[in-house]
C-alpha cells in the first residue's frame, strides 16, 4: 500500500522511534515528498512533540513542497489534535451514502477558552467545497463565516460517504463527545 493511502488515523510510522522519524523527516523535505513528512509530522504530533517542534516542521514542510502535503496534514498546530483523533475514532461507519462529516478549526484567540474551537457539521458535498460554502456566506453557520480557518479532514477520514441518517447521528454524537473532552464546540445539530 502506498503511503498516499495510508491515512494518518493507522498511524502507520507509529513503531519507529523519535529519531527515525526526524530522519525521514529530513528525507522527505530533501526529496520533497510532502506525504512521506507528513506522516513523520503526524506521528510526532500524535505522540505530544512540543507545540514549537510541530510548528517548525509544519513550516518547513508546507514551504518544501507545498503541492504534495496532503488536505489532513493542518496548516497550524492544533493543541487537541491527538483528542480529536481518539474521539472521532470512537465513531464507525456502517453502510454506504453520499454523507460527510466535517470539522472546522475555528479561530478564538479572543476568548478565554481559545485559541481555537472546532465545528462539526454534516454534509453531502466534500468537506472543503462545504467549508468554501460557509466562507461564502452560503448556507453558513455564523462560527464558521466569521472564525473558520480549515477543515481538519485527517480525524475524520473515515467517516465519508454515510447514509444520511448516520450521518445525522454522528455529527450529533461526536460534537456532543468532543464537548464532553472539554473543547469548545459549535455545531452538531
Amino acid at each position: 500500500m502506498s503511503k498516499a493511502a495510508v491515512t494518518p488515523g493507522r498511524r502507520p510510522l507509529r513503531a519507529l522511534g523519535r529519531e527515525e522519524l526526524l530522519a525521514q523527516f529530513e528525507a522527505a523535505l530533501g526529496e520533497r515528498e510532502g506525504v512521506a513528512g507528513a506522516h513523520c509530522v503526524h506521528e510526532l504530533w500524535m505522540r505530544h512533540e512540543p507545540p514549537m517542534n510541530i510548528e517548525r516542521m509544519l513550516g518547513l514542510l508546507w514551504r518544501a513542497s507545498p503541492e504534495s502535503v496532503p488536505a489532513w496534514l493542518p496548516m497550524r498546530y492544533v493543541d487537541w489534535l491527538p483528542l480529536a483523533y481518539d474521539v472521532a475514532g470512537r465513531f464507525k461507519r456502517r453502510g454506504r451514502g453520499r454523507s460527510n462529516i466535517y470539522l472546522v478549526l475555528l479561530d478564538y484567540e479572543d476568548s478565554p477558552r481559545g485559541p481555537h474551537g472546532v465545528y462539526v457539521g454534516a454534509t453531502e458535498y466534500t468537506p472543503a467545497e462545504r467549508f468554501d460554502q460557509h466562507k461564502a456566506g452560503i448556507r453558513a453557520a455564523g462560527s464558521v463565516l466569521k472564525r473558520g480557518l480549515e477543515v481538519l479532514t485527517g480525524p475524520v477520514l473515515h467517516l465519508q460517504g454515510l447514509t444520511r441518517s448516520q450521518a445525522e447521528e454522528v455529527e450529533e454524537g461526536l460534537a456532543e463527545a468532543l464537548r464532553e473532552e472539554g473543547l469548545l464546540v459549535q455545531g452538531g445539530h
